[in-house]
């Protein structure tokens, strides 16, 4: 990619702030310059596809996470999630309204996040991204695996596959299977689903030791 004019990063940076204080219309206006100034980057266009998603245009949106998709085809934050979950949204697949709430959830406290997830999986239990994120907040490792593996049987965008893959071999290997957790992150590594992201956290996990993976 070539250099980003510090132009576009001062759009940028004005577009998210505008967003933040609850003006999408100029929020949009200021990403669309940066975006125009520096088409190669991903960042606008993945603002400006969140932005769209809380003004629930997921027309617009989806247009918007496929530009960065093809931008970053191994994954840019959430975008491969929210892609396959909004054109769940429009396909029928999941109620209406159902993006901009997974995507506030972030938001709240985690026992009201932990609540709601539990409500998801219970009304939906194929969406995957849910399983994810409820497997983080759970303690009980048990009932993380399970979470986790449920997560995994729920046909997962590739970044939620990498993150539910990740955190089943750290879990692994927090259980007393080291070297079988430590071999499951060597094949996460080789496996063609694998994200830019979910890469740099295994190869973190291998070389720090760490036991959990923070979902995106």
């Amino acid at each position: 990619m070539t250099e980003i004019p510090s132009e576009a990063h001062t759009l940028h940076q004005e577009g998210r702030k505008a967003g933040a204080e609850g003006d999408l219309v100029r929020a949009l206006e200021l990403l669309f310059r940066a975006h125009q100034l520096a088409p190669d980057w991903a960042y606008p266009p993945y603002d400006i596809a969140f932005t769209y998603l809380l003004n629930e245009d997921l027309e617009e949106a989806e247009k918007w996470y496929a530009v960065v998709d093809s931008l970053e085809p191994r994954g840019f934050f959430t975008a491969k999630t929210f892609l396959h979950t909004i054109r769940r949204e429009r396909s029928g697949e999941l109620p209406r309204g159902f993006s901009k709430a997974f995507a506030m959830l972030e938001w709240l406290p985690e026992d009201t996040q932990r609540d709601a997830l539990q409500k998801i999986v219970a009304s939906f239990p194929a969406f995957a991204p849910a399983w994810k994120q409820l497997a983080y907040l759970t303690g009980d490792e048990d009932a993380k695996l399970e979470a986790l593996n449920r997560g995994l049987a729920a046909d997962p965008d590739d970044e939620t596959y990498g993150m539910l893959m990740l955190n089943k071999a750290l879990l692994v290997g927090r259980r007393g299977q080291r070297a079988l957790g430590k071999q499951m992150l060597h094949e996460l590594l080789g496996d063609q689903r694998c994200t830019a992201g979910v890469e740099a956290l295994a190869r973190m996990s291998i070389r720090d030791g760490s036991d959990e993976a923070k979902p995106n």
